[in-house]
C-alpha cells in the first residue's frame, strides 16, 4: 500500500486530497505545515504538497525533502496561474506538479506515478550498492524487511549508527549498506577492527602518527579514521577498543579533529562513523568496561539485526544464494537443493547465524560433484549438528541431527515414510527402526 504525506495550510484542500488518496487505497498522513511534514517522513511513500504556505513554503520544504530523503519523490500543487513556480519547483526536484483546483484521477495517478517512480529509485540503488558490494542483504521475513526500511531511511541521514547483533548475523554487510546507498557512498569504505590490536599499538593505527613520533616511524602515517575522510568508518567489535584509545574516538566524533601520535596540532576529518558489536554496550558501560560518553555518541541510532532463527523462512533463499555462490567459485555446473535439503537446513536452530548456514552450504558443494543435492550429501558434509554445539555427549549430538534429518524428510514427502526412506538412501525397515530409536513414532 502506498503511503502518502500530504502537506497543506487549508484544512479544506487537506481533506480533499486526503478523501480522494485513501478512496484510492492510498494510506494518507495529512499536516497543516513544512516542519510536521518534516517530523512524518519515515514510511512516507510520496509527499503531496502545497507551494504556497506561511512558514515554510513548499520550495523550502522540497529542499529539506531533498537534503533528509534524497530518493523520497514529492508532487507539488499550486494555485492555478501559478505554474512559473511549479516549473521551479521541477527544476528544484520535485517529481510532478499539479494546480487548483485538480481533477481527482490526475491527482490519483499522479501520487501513484511519484510513488512508483521512487520505488524504481530505491530498487536501483540496492542493484547498484550489490553490484559495489558484492553480496545482497537477503531475506524477504518481516525482521529483515523491517531491517531493509530502516537502513535505507538512515543511509542518506549522516548520523553514526551503532550495529548489534550475535556474531555472523552480517552485521558489517548492514554496515557496508549503509554507506553505499548513503550520500558518502562515492567516498571510500574503511574498515578497522577494534579486537586486532593492544592499546598501545591502535592508537597509531587508528589515528596515524608524525614522523620520528616513535623507533621506527620514519616517515609519516595516515590512520584509518584518515583514510576514510569523505566517506565512511566502520568500527568492528567497537567493545573491544581498549579504554585508553576511547577519550580520542569521542574527540573525533564530537569535534571532527584527531591527533595523530606525535603531532603538533589535531587535524579535521568528516567521516561517518559506524561501529558493529556483538556486545551488550549499555551493561558493558555499566560494569565500567566501555565509556558512557561515547556510548552515547555511537549509539544514536541503534540497529539490531536479528540472529538466523528469528528470520528462518529466509533460510531457503540464503542457502540457495550460497550455493550457488559455491558452485560458481568451484567451477561446477548448477547446483540444486532439493526440498528436503532445503527443510532440514530451515530447521536447524544456527547458533552461528548466517555465517555458519554459509560455512555449511559451501562446505556441501565443495564435497560434492554438484547436480542435485540431497540429505544424504548433507549428512556427509554436517556429520553433527551445530545446534548442540554448547553441550550434551556426542552422542546425544548424532541423535539430535539423526531425529532432524528424518523429521524434514517426513514433512518433504508428507510423511510418506517408503519416499522418506529413497530420499535419505535407507531401506524402509532401517528408516523405521531408527525412528523408533529416536521416538519419532
Amino acid at each position: 500500500m502506498t503511503h502518502a504525506l500530504v502537506c497543506d495550510d487549508e484544512p479544506a484542500v487537506r481533506f480533499a486530497i486526503e478523501e480522494v488518496l485513501v478512496s484510492r487505497g492510498v494510506l494518507v498522513t495529512a499536516v497543516a505545515d513544512g516542519a510536521a511534514a518534516l517530523a512524518a517522513l519515515d514510511g512516507v511513500d510520496v509527499v503531496v504538497t502545497d507551494l504556497a504556505m506561511p512558514g515554510m513554503d513548499g520550495l523550502a520544504l522540497l529542499a529539506a525533502v531533498r537534503a533528509q530523503a534524497p530518493g523520497l519523490p514529492v508532487v507539488v500543487v499550486t494555485a492555478r496561474g501559478s505554474e512559473r513556480a511549479a516549473v521551479t519547483a521541477m527544476k528544484a526536484g520535485a517529481d510532478d506538479y499539479l494546480t487548483k483546483p485538480f481533477d481527482v484521477d490526475e491527482l490519483a495517478l499522479a501520487v501513484e506515478r511519484a510513488a512508483e517512480a521512487g520505488r524504481l529509485r530505491r530498487a536501483a540503488r540496492y542493484h547498484a550498492a550489490e553490484r559495489q558490494l558484492g553480496q545482497p542483504l537477503l531475506g524477504d521475513s518481516p525482521p529483515m524487511r523491517a531491517l531493509t526500511r530502516t537502513i535505507e531511511r538512515l543511509a542518506s541521514r549522516d548520523v553514526t549508527v551503532l550495529v548489534r547483533g550475535e556474531t555472523g548475523t552480517g552485521k558489517e554487510l548492514v554496515a557496508s549498506h549503509l554507506h553505499a546507498l548513503g550520500r558518502r557512498g562515492a567516498g571510500p569504505l574503511v574498515r578497522f577492527n577494534c579486537a586486532a590490536l593492544p592499546a598501545e599499538l591502535a592508537e597509531a593505527e587508528l589515528f596515524g602518527h608524525a614522523r620520528g613520533a616513535f623507533t621506527g616511524a620514519k616517515d609519516a602515517r595516515a590512520g584509518y579514521v584518515a583514510r576514510a575522510d569523505g566517506g565512511t568508518l566502520v568500527l568492528d567489535e567497537i567493545g573491544e577498543l581498549p579504554l585508553a584509545i576511547q577519550p580520542k574516538l569521542l574527540r573525533a566524533l564530537a569535534d571532527g579533529e584527531i591527533q595523530p601520535v606525535g603531532a603538533a596540532r589535531p587535524e579535521r576529518v568528516d567521516v561517518r562513523v559506524i561501529a558493529c558489536t556483538h556486545r551488550d554496550l549499555r551493561a558493558l558501560a555499566d560494569a565500567g568496561g566501555f565509556r558512557d560518553d561515547l556510548y552515547y555518541r555511537l549509539a544514536v541510532v541503534e540497529l539490531v539485526v536479528p540472529p538466523l532463527r528469528e528470520r528462518a523462512s529466509d533460510v531457503p533463499d540464503l542457502a540457495r544464494a550460497f550455493a550457488a555462490r559455491a558452485a560458481a567459485r568451484f567451477g561446477l555446473d548448477a547446483v540444486t537443493l532439493d526440498a528436503a535439503l532445503i527443510a532440514a537446513l530451515a530447521a536447524r536452530p544456527w547458533p552461528g547465524n548466517v555465517r555458519e548456514l554459509d560455512n555449511v552450504v559451501t562446505r556441501l558443494v565443495a564435497l560434492s560433484d554438484g547436480g542435485r543435492l540431497g540429505l544424504d550429501d548433507l549428512a556427509r558434509a554436517a556429520p553433527a549438528p551445530s545446534a548442540s554445539a554448547g553441550g550434551g555427549p556426542f552422542r546425544d549430538r548424532v541423535d539430535a541431527f539423526e531425529r532432524e534429518l528424518i523429521a524434514a524428510a517426513l514433512r518433504a514427502a508428507g510423511d510418506n515414510r517408503a519416499a522418506a526412506a529413497r530420499a535419505l538412501g535407507l531401506s524402509r525397515v532401517t528408516l523405521l527402526d531408527r525412528m523408533k530409536r529416536l521416538g519419532l513414532g
